[in-house]
């Protein structure tokens, strides 16, 4: 079996899979995106250094690199390509797109019934004030990011003046939810098929409020309540992912919120603090979903 890893570059993420792959007999390579070449016509082929992507048993699609616009629709292009001609590609072309963006991702997850922050999206400056004055307490958070990059806190107008203003400027989309008060910790779900794999409690040290481990958090090993788990898998379901990060909430008044559903996480510091094969659980699923379906 032949499986095909695309990803921005190698490094950890990108070795452990291959390991896990390798131990399980399948034959790995791991692509950069920038190396696609699509042929139609009398050659018909999606490649990638020299290797028949379409002749593939399966793609995991790992970080999609910055670029231009054209560069990442082409990039997805190609995974919708390749899925529609019978390759599996995990996660699907589909769930990418809708982890991707933060508003999205909150449309689902509120559609599916589970508690999500009051959100604001707009585009206009004029319409981003108002909402910040109903609100009082916000979070601006970047449509597209990761890792807490970005996020802003707002609690006061001048400093909401001057942030939409800056977004202004760039032509960006203001995305504002309501900040909920919590007690500095929330969880990051690890969901692959449907099970918890594992879970970790995250904490941000003072005077920080982002808790994710690239800006400095703490992570510790916990066991999720089955109800708990339901809000992850739940989360996971509603942007199709086949592997996903969940992250959740539990604010002061009992509420837990879902926060983001990530389609293409890392887990790292997951498997630091839990010991837990990650990457072998997610070739696991992608291999036994690959003999379901021949």
């Amino acid at each position: 079996m032949f499986v095909a890893v695309l990803a921005a570059h190698g490094g950890w993420h990108t070795d452990e899979l291959a390991r896990a792959l390798t131990a399980r007999g399948a034959r790995v390579s791991v692509f950069p995106y920038e190396s696609l070449v699509a042929g139609l016509g009398a050659r018909t082929q999606l490649a990638a250094q020299g290797a028949d992507l379409l002749a593939a048993d399966a793609v995991l699609a790992r970080i999609i690199p910055n670029g231009s616009l054209e560069q990442i629709i082409f990039r997805v292009d190609a995974l919708h390509w390749l899925e529609d001609s019978g390759v599996l590609v995990m996660n699907a072309p589909s769930t990418i797109e809708r982890t991707v963006d933060k508003f999205y991702t909150s449309a689902l997850i509120s559609r599916a019934g589970l508690a999500t922050p009051e959100t604001i999206v707009c585009e206009r400056a004029d319409d981003a004030m108002p909402a910040f004055r109903a609100m009082g307490d916000v979070i601006v958070k970047p449509l597209f990011g990761s890792m807490g990059l970005g996020m802003v806190r707002v609690s006061d107008e001048e400093t909401a003046w001057r942030v939409f203003r800056a977004l202004e400027a760039i032509h960006g989309v203001y995305y504002l939810q309501r900040a909920i008060a919590h007690d500095g910790r929330d969880v990051r779900a690890f969901v692959v098929g449907d099970r918890v794999i594992g879970a970790i409690e995250r904490s941000a040290p003072p005077p920080e409020w982002r808790t994710n481990l690239a800006r400095g958090g703490r992570a510790r090993a916990i066991t999720l309540s089955a109800e708990w788990q339901s809000f992850a898998l739940c989360a996971a379901r509603a942007v199709g992912a086949a592997y996903a990060g969940v992250d959740l909430l539990p604010a002061r008044d009992g509420t837990v919120y879902i926060l983001e559903v990530n389609g293409i996480p890392g887990w790292r510091g997951l498997q630091a603090a839990t010991s837990f094969d990650v990457a072998g659980a997610i070739c696991d699923h992608l291999l036994d979903t690959h003999r379901a379906r021949t």
